[in-house]
């Protein structure tokens, strides 16, 4: 995993097997609060999706310590598997061995990635509304909910409002292979 201070990352993982990451709102909730302890204080967060078997976030790395940041993101991952584990009588690992770091090189790929990662519950029909899905980053940049995890900046000097960042979300993105391919 490479990572450079002060460049755009698509972050992301999924479970072993497609089991379940997240199996009740309190999971999502209790993993979004070990993002804030291990990752957030070395980054900003622009976006961010959990579905129930993988994870997405956009973010910019604001710390140079390379290493911290690896080392808090294995700290995220296994701090939560070992609470999952214990909480379902489960063993072993829950994530897929390595966690994917995508470098996102220009503005209009990282609005992009936003989207698409704003629009994975709709992809998997887990909603028929962005706005919908709790765990993602969209209610917040629509006002719908006042979370503090996210540095807003860039979208809001992206768009000149709301209706126009929701006007631009419903632009349904498919796969962003021709940056690189997720799955």
């Amino acid at each position: 995993m490479e990572l450079e201070l002060k460049k755009y990352y698509h972050l992301y993982n999924r479970s072993n097997n497609h089991e379940l990451l997240f199996r009740t709102r309190d999971n999502y909730l209790y993993f979004l609060r070990k993002y804030r302890k291990y990752i957030s204080p070395l980054v900003n967060t622009l976006a961010y999706c959990l579905m129930p078997d993988h994870f997405h976030f956009s973010i910019f790395i604001t710390s140079d310590d390379k290493l911290l940041i690896k080392k808090n993101i294995g700290l995220l991952l296994s701090s939560y598997t070992k609470a999952i584990n214990k909480s379902y009588s489960r063993v072993g690992s829950l994530f897929q061995q390595h966690t994917k770091t995508k470098l996102i090189e220009d503005e209009s790929t990282l609005l992009k990635v936003i989207s698409y990662i704003h629009q994975n519950p709709l992809r998997k029909h887990l909603v028929d509304k962005l706005e919908e899905w709790e765990f993602s980053s969209y209610r917040d940049y629509i006002e719908l909910r006042k979370g503090s995890l996210l540095s807003k900046a860039f979208i809001q000097n992206q768009f000149t409002s709301i209706e126009a960042f929701r006007l631009f979300s419903s632009t349904k993105v498919e796969k962003i292979k021709f940056i690189y391919d997720l799955h």
